[in-house]
């Protein structure tokens, strides 16, 4: 899948013709996307739009000392990203009582290794200062769930707590993947790569970043351009390259349609060390209960 940009923030991106129509939803967010980015980059004056890495990285050392994401993913089989969220573009809104510090607490209750926070404001009703509240609320290690186009993004992530940013494959050219990757590891996170093809997972293993500051690969299993959810994709993915994968010391996320325990099993013997859930969890009246209840006992591992 590609996805057109509006505007030529960073090279090596197809511009759509003026006037154009958004192919699909992932396009018509990341158009949104580029023109929030710009509001951003005015809006933070210790950023210019052309500034390089190290500029970016100026602010770092006024930071706390990130949680560290990826440690906490190889404790669980499979280890529990659990997200905070309160709307889909497919759905609406999912949540109607949301209240993210509630829902955090709830999550760490029951026993999640990590949480996943939105911060998409237009598609999802989400807010970096949402994932500020989370960060003083709870200390799980928390992934910024954004649809990343631009270094200022990153640095916004880590400004608002996050330990670990979103980098989608079919968003981003090879060289934004590795730029940011390095960024985000020099700011104290992680990166979850994520993607949703065997083309996609092929064009990050090649990556000289991968093994090193990218230590995640997440496999989608909703089609992102019509939202359809296939649990067969993770299962797919990992017959084809999973030992590249183990090989690489890589821990593998499965994300999206995963509802119940089951499906949590069955993508864990497919080779994912790690599953993240969102509205499965967050709909549910006894969310610490429902983290509990989807989370596999070992004995129903070693089936």
């Amino acid at each position: 899948m590609k996805i057109r940009r509006l505007t030529e923030l960073n090279t090596g991106y197809e511009i759509a013709p003026q006037h154009s129509i958004p192919d699909n939803i992932l396009e018509k967010i990341i158009w949104q996307k580029e023109d929030e980015v710009l509001q951003m980059k005015q809006a933070m004056s210790s950023l210019e739009s052309g500034s390089d890495y190290e500029t970016l990285l100026k602010p770092s050392s006024a930071f706390s000392k990130g949680r560290d994401f990826a440690k906490a993913l190889k404790q669980g089989s499979p280890a529990l990203i659990a997200e905070v969220k309160k709307a889909s573009p497919s759905k609406g809104i999912i949540c109607p009582d949301f209240d993210p510090v509630k829902i955090a607490q709830a999550y760490e209750r029951g026993g999640a290794a990590c949480l996943s926070v939105l911060t998409d404001e237009t598609f999802f009703q989400g807010s970096f200062e949402n994932l500020q509240r989370v960060r003083d609320s709870v200390s799980l290690p928390l992934l910024c769930k954004e649809f990343i186009i631009d270094p200022c993004q990153v640095l916004m992530a880590r400004s608002a707590g996050a330990d670990a940013v979103l980098l989608i494959a079919a968003v981003l050219s090879d060289a934004d993947l590795s730029a940011f990757s390095i960024l985000a590891d020099r700011l104290g996170m992680d990166s979850l790569v994520e993607v949703h093809s065997l083309t996609e997972l092929d064009r990050v293993l090649a990556l000289p970043e991968t093994g090193k500051s990218i230590r995640l690969v997440g496999i989608n299993n909703r089609n992102l351009e019509n939202f359809t959810v296939d649990l067969a994709i993770t299962e797919q993915l990992l017959k084809a390259r999973g030992e590249e994968l183990t090989a690489k010391n890589i821990v593998v996320v499965s994300e999206s349609g995963l509802k119940t325990s089951d499906d949590l099993i069955r993508v864990h013997l497919a080779g994912a060390n790690a599953v993240l859930v969102g509205e499965s969890l967050v709909q549910q009246t006894d969310i610490t209960q429902a983290v509990r209840a989807i989370i596999p006992k070992q004995l129903e591992l070693q089936r």
